[in-house]
């Protein structure tokens, strides 16, 4: 079974892939999606709150940079609702997830 953080950066990895492929027209990741998913993938592997986490969106610590925030959050934002038809059960785990309380 898969670690919540290795679930999470999966489902990081995939939404950055279909936002590039519909934005930049790239069958594989950008050299810009690239680094932002190693950026990402970077930032929930030193997570302070590990496998308790909750969404970064809810976290009061902001661990990203102010510019990778606002992309993260542009390809969430396009790739969310697509997730449901593409990968439901990634995108009902990261949906639970997001609902979870922070922690304090």
């Amino acid at each position: 079974m898969m670690k919540p953080i290795e679930r999470e950066i999966e489902t990081v990895g995939i939404m950055i892939d279909l936002y590039c492929r519909h934005h930049h027209g790239n069958v594989g990741e950008c050299r810009d999606c690239r680094e932002l998913y190693l950026y990402a993938r970077e930032r929930l592997r030193k997570c302070p709150f590990g496998e308790k986490k909750s969404a970064c969106g809810r976290c009061q610590i902001h661990c990203y940079r102010p510019e990778m925030r606002a992309r993260i959050r542009e390809v969430m934002k396009f790739a969310g609702p697509r997730m449901v038809y593409s990968h439901p059960f990634l995108a009902y785990w990261h949906f639970r997830m997001a609902r979870r309380k922070p922690p304090s």
